[in-house]
């Protein structure tokens, strides 16, 4: 048996017009993480994260799930049968790429075609943006079989849904559909699954077009100015503003000109025209 090639089979991605999909890939586990796929998952992230070729990185699953959750044989059997170091080297290897992908430097998207469970709400809250299918669905079963929901996916609950809703779906153990995670704020939009792949590609192609400078920094500020008082995030923002400057003022100034002197676009109905920028 090749391991090696196992655990690079675990992810597969393929590069088309500048947008990487990106598939957990064990249908016959419905894409549950294990410490394979953690691990493959960090080195796709790395991979793309500063390629030329990719501007946008899209998250989904083969087959029927997104994502199952946690592996529960590996990870709440074989792993803690290794004791502490064991669970501990576990929760660094999965919580660590959700972190990755939370502060990304290329816009990411969730595209949600199935099964998202437990463990999968840490890289659906790390994705920028989520589209889910109408016929996914979504549970925290953890309470099902005598556990709470861990690994961030209390917090990413209640985060993107509010207490109420929070506290019914963690309680009761009770699935929502697609069409119910839109309405909960745990997705952008739901859609037939037919559709799911092209409007995700309608809004991969919207974000190419933006300031890549500019689309870190948007992201990034998004999720800081959330547990901030107002005024510490009116002075983070200011000096966010300037560090972004400082990286490409040219683009800034570009998108101005345009603006401005040549009256070319509209920045309430799309995004200037950055081949004209200086390279």
């Amino acid at each position: 048996m090749d391991l090696h090639r196992d655990e690079q089979n675990t992810v597969t991605f393929e590069i088309v017009d500048r947008v990487a999909w990106v598939s957990f890939n064990r249908p016959d586990k419905r894409n549950a993480m294990n410490p394979a796929l953690n691990r493959r998952m960090m080195d796709v992230l790395d991979e793309l994260e500063f390629s030329e070729d990719v501007g946008v990185l899209v998250l989904t699953g083969e087959g029927t799930a997104w994502s199952a959750g946690m592996d529960l044989k590996e990870y709440f059997r074989e792993t803690e049968s290794q004791g502490l170091r064991g669970t501990r080297r576990a929760q660094r290897e999965s919580y660590g790429w959700w972190r990755r992908l939370r502060w990304y430097q290329k816009p990411t998207i969730a595209m949600v075609n199935g099964w998202c469970f437990g463990g999968g709400y840490g890289p659906l809250f790390a994705c920028d943006l989520a589209f889910a299918a109408e016929e996914a669905k979504f549970g925290l079963s953890e309470i099902n079989w005598g556990i709470l929901p861990g690994g961030g996916a209390t917090k990413v609950a209640l985060e993107l849904t509010g207490f109420r809703n929070a506290m019914y779906h963690a309680l009761t153990g009770e699935n929502i559909d697609g069409r119910k995670a839109a309405e909960w704020g745990f997705v952008n939009e739901a859609l037939p699954l037919e559709q799911l792949k092209a409007r995700v590609g309608e809004v991969a192609q919207v974000l190419l077009k933006k300031n890549p400078v500019a689309l870190k920094a948007t992201k990034d500020v998004v999720r800081r100015v959330g547990t901030m008082t107002y005024d510490e995030a009116e002075d983070y923002l200011v000096r966010a503003q300037e560090a972004a400057n400082s990286y490409d003022n040219e683009g800034r100034k570009e998108g101005i000109r345009q603006f401005i002197d040549e009256k070319s676009y509209k920045p309430g109905l799309g995004a200037y025209d950055r081949s004209k920028s200086k390279a």
